[in-house]
Order: C-alpha cells, then sequence, then structure tokens
C-alpha cells in the first residue's frame, strides 16, 4: 500500500523584500577559494569547504525545495517495501524545472564558479540537479560512484553536496574514500548492495572522510570519487540539494550501460554522440569566456 512522505511542518518565512534580494545576490558573490583547497580536492577527488553559503540563506530555499519535494513524493511504498536504493533516500530530479525558485538557487554563479575552478575549467554546465532527502530511519547509501552513470567524455564533472540543515552522524552525512577517484575497480558497479559489499572491502585500505556538517557547509566530490553515506538515526529527514556540473566543452559519447542510455534520452535531449552537452538542459552557469545568462528549459 503507498502512503504520502511527510515532512516536518515548514515554518513560514518572514523574509523582506530586501532581504530575500541580498540573499539571491550572494548566490552569485564569487567565493574565495584557496590554492590549498584546490590542491586537495585534486589529490583526495573531494573538499569540503567551510561557510559556503549563509544559514539564512540556506533555510530560505530550504523552505521552496522542501516544499517541492514533498509535493512530488505523493506516493512512496512504505521503506520495508523498498530495495536497498529506495531505502536510501527519496530522489527528485531536475527540481530546477519545476519551481522558479530551486532555479534560483540550482543557477547561482557562485557554487558553478567553485565547481569550475575545482576542476581547472573554464566554465560548467549544469548535467542535472537531485533534491537527496534520506527519510527518519533510512537505510545506508552504499558505496558507488556517479560517472558510471554518465555518458560523458571526459572526468571533468563534479557535483556539490549541500545540507540544508546542520548534518551530524547520526543523520547520515556523505562519507568519501580518499584519493578513490584514480581507483579502478568498481567503476562498473551501479549503486546497490553488490556495489557496498565489492568496495567496502576493495576500499579498505583507503582513508574515509564521514565527519558532519555544519549548515553552510557544502562539499564537491569527483564524479570517480567513491562514497557512501550511513543511515539517518535521526528522527527527522535529512534534506540536502545537490548540483551536477560538467565541463562546458563535455561531449556526449556512446552509452556504456543502460543507465546511461537512460540519462541520455533524459538530460541531454536532441544530442547526438561526439556533440558538446549544450541541450537547453544543460546550459552554461559560469564561464570565464563571457557573461553567462542561462537560457533553459523551465516548466
Amino acid at each position: 500500500m503507498l502512503k504520502r512522505f511527510s515532512m516536518p511542518r515548514i515554518p513560514p518565512m518572514n523574509s523582506t523584500s530586501i532581504e530575500i534580494s541580498e540573499l539571491r545576490q550572494q548566490l552569485d558573490a564569487p567565493f574565495n577559494l584557496s590554492k590549498e583547497q584546490i590542491a586537495f580536492y585534486v589529490e583526495n577527488g573531494y573538499v569540503k569547504l567551510k561557510h559556503v553559503l549563509l544559514p539564512s540563506l540556506l533555510e530560505h530555499y530550504r523552505v521552496a525545495i522542501s516544499g517541492r519535494v514533498a509535493e512530488l513524493s505523493v506516493d512512496v511504498a512504505p521503506m520495508n517495501e523498498r530495495d536497498t536504493y529506495g531505502q536510501a533516500f527519496l530522489q527528485i530530479m531536475n527540481l530546477w524545472t519545476k519551481s522558479e525558485a530551486v532555479r534560483e538557487f540550482v543557477f547561482g554563479k557562485r557554487l558553478a564558479r567553485i565547481a569550475a575552478e575545482l576542476m581547472g575549467v573554464t566554465g560548467v554546465r549544469i548535467y542535472h540537479d537531485q533534491a537527496l532527502y534520506k527519510e527518519a530511519g533510512g537505510g545506508i547509501t552504499p558505496w558507488h560512484a556517479d560517472q558510471y552513470y554518465w555518458p560523458v567524455s571526459s572526468d571533468k564533472t563534479i557535483t556539490a553536496w549541500v545540507p540544508l540543515q546542520n548534518t551530524p552522524q547520526e543523520m547520515g552525512p556523505l562519507a568519501f574514500c580518499e584519493k578513490s577517484h584514480r581507483f579502478q575497480i568498481g567503476r562498473d558497479l551501479e549503486i546497490s548492495k553488490e556495489s557496498e559489499t565489492t568496495l567496502k572491502e576493495a576500499l579498505q585500505n583507503f582513508r574515509t572522510e564521514d565527519s558532519g556538517f555544519d549548515l553552510g557547509d557544502i562539499s564537491f566530490h569527483a564524479g570517480w570519487t567513491f562514497h557512501r553515506a550511513g543511515v539517518n538515526a535521526s528522527d527527522r529527514p535529512r534534506e540536502v540539494m545537490t548540483v551536477i556540473y560538467m565541463d562546458e566543452d563535455m561531449r556526449l559519447v556512446p552509452p556504456k550501460n543502460k543507465n546511461q542510455k537512460l540519462d541520455i534520452e533524459r538530460w541531454c535531449p536532441g544530442i547526438n554522440i561526439g556533440d558538446v552537452i549544450a541541450s537547453p538542459l544543460n546550459p552554461v552557469l559560469y564561464s570565464t569566456r563571457e557573461k553567462t545568462n542561462p537560457e533553459a528549459v523551465y516548466a
């Protein structure tokens, strides 16, 4: 029997129009990324950055994001009827196409610029976004690498993982296997019990970073960096918004598995193999080549 996913009551926001305008400006304001932070990302395949966005900004957009997640998660099976993937989190993709407020957040240049600078590219396009909500009592997110799913021509891909509340260990924060973005074993595994078992053994000699996140902290990880998350042992959902970026010159390649074939259909409409992934769903969000003014599908 299906049930409606219920979110905690979202309190009304009392922000003035001036305050909201100031919050929006911060979405595009540059972040002072240090050479040491870039070097850490290149070496380890991820980086956790402190105080990237103001807690008040995240709370403002949390209301919009969580509201749409609740509306779009009307019918979800009970936890005990889902598979390992389904127990890990509720997943709503390309939420920016379903809410103008979410679009504002996802299209912010601050995070996009960080993504470009960490990867050492001139600019980035959006591949897609994902709201990842691990319900209270939600299970583990198995070890996996995101780029298994992506039919792209290079490893210049990166995900911003943005918690919308303080996320201590008990809530299941994202955990990273350091230096695993150069590891070849497991790149043919989709997220599953098998990937958890196989990679847990294969990566046992690598260091794992699994500390919590304060509100305002954001992590960035490479497409081939192996990562996981523990159970949510708290009494409230772990609310997280993510944005996947790719090099603005990224090209579409032939799919290597059924998941990549589905990704071509969903996220790269109208793009031919070998072409730059410049569909209406993949606008440039930040570039040093020219002033960016994303023109993209919104429905």
